[in-house]
This record gives structure tokens, C-alpha cells and sequence, in this order.
């Protein structure tokens, strides 16, 4: 550990805001992974350990539609459409067969579309790392404060990540689209009973969730290397926030990926070789103090 080395980084204003800068990246992206983990699982209560596949393609798609068209906001918007679209296909035709089944059934199904989407992308956009490279519309000057550089496309992709979250909040809290979802999560079968196609509202759920992965690979894609598999790690620290925050939580998420992207940010300054042992420890001790998370709702 060096602790000295981070209290210099906490005395100077220009480390303290690249670090800052860098957690909220970290923490933005891994917040929209997470948002769409949890939303999963607080309407379906099903555990999509397939969305770092999704994450993956969105990447992806984005580089393709990107050298296509030539214009990023294009290309990100059309990978979160793809992968949205993708997810729906995906709960319709294999996760609604396992909806009520063993959890073991469902991580199973899973597995094999990690498999598949981990060989697609070998197939179609070969084994080897790619780069997108920064997007001609953000080749500008950084931004400067308090001695520190911030690129304007990391100001970009804080401000975007954090619009989103806040839309998806919206959406769920105060529109008559979340009421019916937010009730589906109780008592699905009551809600069908009303005369509403709830496996409508569970393919669109979905389709949000897995959009928001496609969104996070598009806005990792310019400052990310490209290769097959790279939703597995993200994953990992994705289960951690929604662990931490609260399962069905879109506020405990968002908290709980700032507290992990801080935690990386400045802990590779202070602890670098412990940093993912603080995060687990996190996650150890809420499960041990507090099982249902910071912000989610105790089961009964």
C-alpha cells in the first residue's frame, strides 16, 4: 500500500480531478450495466449473467456503425437500438422458457449465449483486438480546471450515462408504463388478470435493460480495446454494484457504482494491488450487515 502517495494525489488539485473524472467514467458505465442488471431482475427476478455479452456487442455494433456512417451519435444510438432489439429476441424466445424455473436452469441458458455471442464475434469481427479511436466530433481541446485535463468526450460520457439514469428513473417512478411494470414485479399474475399482456411488458423490460448495455458498449467503445470476451470483467463489478446497491434498485445502483468507481480510481494510487480485494470487501460486508443492499427492499 501506498497511502503517502495518495494523500499527495488528495493535496493536488489536479490529480484530485483526474481521479475524480476517472471514477465517475468508471462508475457511469458500470451504472448503466448495472441499472440494467437490476431491472431485470427486480420485474422478472431473473439474473441475466448474459448482459456482458450485450455489452460486448453493443461495442461492437457501434465501431461498425461508426466506420459505416462516420458519425458517432449515429452509431451509438444505433447499437443501444440494436442490442435492444437483440435482448427482446433473446427473453422471448429463450429466457421466458425458463421464467419460474431453477436458477441453475436459467445460468445454464445464459452461459450458452455467452458462449455463442463470444464465437459470433470471433466470426464477424475476428479473434484480434480493435479500436475505434476518439470520434472526429470530440478531437477538441480538453477542458481545464484547477490544473487538471478533462477530455470533453469523458465530460460527454458522464453527462450522457448520468441523462440516461435519470430518464430510466423517470420512466419507472412516474409513468403509467413503470406503475404497470413496478406492479408486474409483485404479483405478475394479478396484473394479467386485469386484461394487460404482461409478457409484453416483460419483453419491453428486458429490451430497456439490454438497451442500456448496448448504450454502455458504445460509450466504451472509443477509450476501450475491442476483444472477444470483454463483458466478462465488467460483469463481475456490474453484479457487485447491484449487490452493494440492492437488487431492483435504480438509485442503490447508481451509488453503489460511484462508491466503485471512486474506489478504483483512487485506490490505484493508494492500495493498486488490493483494489479488487476493497471492492469485494464492500460487497461482504453489506451482504453481512445489510443481505438485501443499501437501497433495495428486504425480501419477506
Amino acid at each position: 500500500m501506498d497511502l503517502e502517495a495518495l494523500l499527495r494525489c488528495l493535496g493536488t488539485g489536479s490529480c484530485v480531478v483526474t481521479q475524480l473524472t476517472s471514477g465517475l467514467i468508471i462508475g457511469m458505465l458500470l451504472f448503466l450495466i448495472a441499472s440494467g442488471v437490476t431491472l431485470i431482475f427486480g420485474v422478472l427476478n431473473v439474473t441475466n449473467f448474459a448482459h456482458g455479452s450485450l455489452y460486448m456487442i453493443g461495442a461492437y455494433v457501434a465501431l461498425t456503425l461508426y466506420q459505416a456512417s462516420g458519425n458517432y451519435f449515429v452509431a451509438a444510438i444505433g447499437a443501444a437500438l440494436a442490442v435492444g432489439l437483440l435482448g427482446v429476441a433473446f427473453e422471448r424466445l429463450l429466457m421466458s422458457k425458463v421464467y419460474g424455473s431453477n436458477v441453475l436452469m436459467q445460468l445454464l441458458v445464459c452461459y450458452a449465449v455467452i458462449l455463442i455471442c463470444d464465437d459470433l464475434v470471433k466470426i464477424i469481427w475476428g479473434p484480434s483486438g480493435l479500436s475505434m479511436g476518439m470520434p472526429a466530433e470530440f478531437r477538441l481541446p480538453p477542458l481545464r480546471f484547477m490544473g487538471g485535463v478533462i477530455p470533453p468526450f469523458y465530460l460527454f460520457m458522464i453527462v450522457t450515462a448520468a441523462a440516461i439514469g435519470l430518464v430510466l428513473w423517470l420512466v419507472i417512478e412516474r409513468t403509467r408504463f413503470g406503475k404497470v411494470v413496478r406492479a408486474a414485479a409483485v404479483n405478475g399474475p394479478m396484473v394479467s388478470a386485469l386484461g394487460i399482456r404482461v409478457n409484453l411488458y416483460y419483453a419491453a423490460v428486458f429490451g430497456i435493460g439490454s438497451a442500456l448495455a448496448g448504450a454502455a458498449g458504445a460509450l466504451a467503445a472509443p477509450v476501450r480495446s475491442l476483444t472477444p470476451g470483454m463483458g466478462f470483467s465488467i460483469l463481475i463489478e456490474s453484479f457487485i454494484v447491484t449487490v452493494i446497491g440492492g437488487m431492483g434498485s435504480i438509485v442503490g445502483a447508481f451509488v453503489a457504482a460511484l462508491l466503485i468507481g471512486f474506489t478504483r480510481s483512487f485506490g490505484s494510487i493508494g492500495f493498486p494491488l488490493f483494489v479488487d480485494g476493497v471492492m469485494f470487501l464492500f460487497m461482504a460486508l453489506v451482504l453481512i450487515f445489510k443481505p438485501s443492499g443499501l437501497f433495495g427492499r428486504p425480501h419477506r
